[in-house]
């Protein structure tokens, strides 16, 4: 697919650093025993390693962010990608289970502001009409994580040790350091506005509608794809080791979806766009759940989910920069706040029916309906819009 925007240098930084985090976010599923090991504790409790990380997301995205008027972009982002970098790489060297707590806490704090002011960015780089294209390829250091880095994070902390995962997310943090450094054009920092006028776009009913839409809405991917390994093992009957090679075609639906979903934000309007790719996923999660059992056909929708999934990053970051005219910034890094309440929503949810002795496949019919419930919501807003549209005519 042909990009075309000012700076590629600039955007590959921002793809740079979207790798890195994608990388620190999902490898530790795949070295979760060797790290509970390590520490003497159960899988359960490493378990909350992860949860750790997804609070600091939640609660890093809107209390970083609000500095970002008292500092230009580029120094942002900077700061932003020091502290990952720092934390991530003392990750390696946590020798108990409260000391990794913290770690990874901390180290969840810069994910959300780095993507909602990398969006941000991102846009001002793209070419007239190219900010969807912009914005895609910031997401796509997150796909080809999925893709490339967490096959080999996971490879490599499992071969020697699982340390040696997080030292490789430390390494990409100095490479995203230095391209943001070298390649990032300076911009200059943000005038200061009224703090009316900064938290107006925060007012706007619209705003907390998209939030919600996002929560809900990819609470159905993270409903299915929480519980993608027992799927392939349990009800496909597939060996441990394909599910590694699955998360490789899951991840490859990523990339294409994150380019896709740039192509409907500019052929539809973002939240159009989206609510056409909740009611795909609603549509496919249902199918899953009655063909799962079948190996190939559960690798094909394998990568057509992980596709739709990531169709909706783009269009949906783009909706909430449009909304919160004056606060773009800090609601764009919300929204990533969201997608990580999603996870952890979309996961417990579908962990219900199963804790009550249903198949596994059930999680893929709660997947279906959050994301059913997620297109309503979108369904609403446009119809909000157009009667606001038809009142002021």
């Amino acid at each position: 697919m042909k990009v075309e925007f000012s700076n590629k240098k600039a955007l590959l930084s921002l793809a740079i650093g979207g790798f890195g985090i994608g990388l620190t976010e999902f490898v530790i599923m795949g070295i979760l025993p060797n790290v509970a090991n390590s520490l003497a504790i159960t899988i359960p409790q490493a378990g909350h390693f992860i949860s750790a990380y997804a609070l600091g997301v939640v609660v890093g995205a809107p209390l970083l962010t609000s500095f970002s008027h008292k500092l230009s972009p580029n120094r942002m982002l900077l700061l932003l990608m020091v502290w990952f970098t720092v934390f991530n790489t003392l990750s390696a060297f946590a020798t108990s289970y409260n000391m990794l707590l913290v770690v990874r806490f901390l180290s969840g704090l810069p994910h959300g502001a780095f993507f909602g002011v990398g969006a941000v960015i991102a846009g001002k780089l793209a070419k007239k009409g190219k900010s969807a294209q912009a914005i895609a390829v910031m997401f796509s250091g997150l796909t080809v994580a999925n893709v490339i880095g967490v096959p080999i994070g996971t490879y490599l902390g499992n071969q020697y040790h699982w340390s040696a995962s997080f030292l490789m997310v430390g390494v990409v943090g100095l490479l995203t350091l230095a391209s943001i450094f070298y390649w990032m054009p300076q911009f200059k920092k943000e005038e200061k506005q009224p703090l009316s006028e900064e938290n107006k776009g925060l007012k706007n009913p619209e705003l907390w509608a998209l939030i919600a839409l996002t929560t809900i809405g990819t609470g159905g991917f993270f409903a299915w794809y929480s519980y993608i390994a027992p799927l392939l093992t349990e009800v496909a009957q597939f060996s441990d080791n394909v599910v590694s090679y699955a998360m490789i075609i899951a991840g490859l639906g990523m990339f294409v979806g994150n380019f896709l979903g740039a192509k409907m934000a500019n052929l539809f309007t973002p939240l159009r766009s989206v609510m056409i790719s909740l009611l795909a996923m609603a549509v496919v999660l249902i199918v899953n759940s009655f063909l799962a059992s079948s190996g190939v056909l559960a690798l094909i929708l394998t990568f057509i989910i992980g596709l739709i999934a990531f169709s909706i990053s783009t269009p949906i970051q783009m909706a909430i920069i449009n909304t919160a005219k004056g606060s773009e910034m800090l609601g764009s890094s919300m929204n990533q706040s969201a997608f990580n309440m999603g996870n952890a929503m979309g996961a417990y949810l579908a962990g219900l029916p199963i804790a009550y002795g249903y198949s596994v496949t059930s999680s893929s019919l709660v997947g279906a309906a959050l994301a059913f419930s997620g297109s309503i919501i979108a369904i609403s807003i446009l119809l909000y819009r157009q009667r606001k549209i038809k009142k002021t005519s």
